[in-house]
């Protein structure tokens, strides 16, 4: 059990890059988006409207309203592919 938590903490991000946000926030998530050989990355900017889990698994839900219609995503919080997380409100 602890080569399965030594693990899991290794692939946690620090805690003082993450910043501090809760439900009903607006975030700015920076995502990277691989598009064959080329790399990019978008922004998805909307409101917390879930957190989930904890540890590795930790997940939270971004819901912004897209051309009339509302688009939401689940995020995992220590993912690679997730560049930053930026505080717009609180």
């Amino acid at each position: 059990m602890d080569a399965l938590k030594a693990i899991a903490a290794s692939s946690m991000k620090e805690e003082d890059k993450l910043p501090k946000f809760d439900i009903g926030d607006t975030v700015r998530v920076s995502v990277n988006i691989r598009e064959g050989d080329r790399e990019r990355i978008q922004m998805f900017e909307g409101t917390v409207i879930a957190r989930r889990g904890s540890g590795v698994a930790e997940t939270f839900t971004v819901r912004r309203v897209s051309y009339g219609v509302g688009v939401e995503r689940v995020f995992p919080v220590h993912s690679p592919n997730v560049a930053g997380v930026q505080v717009i409100r609180n």
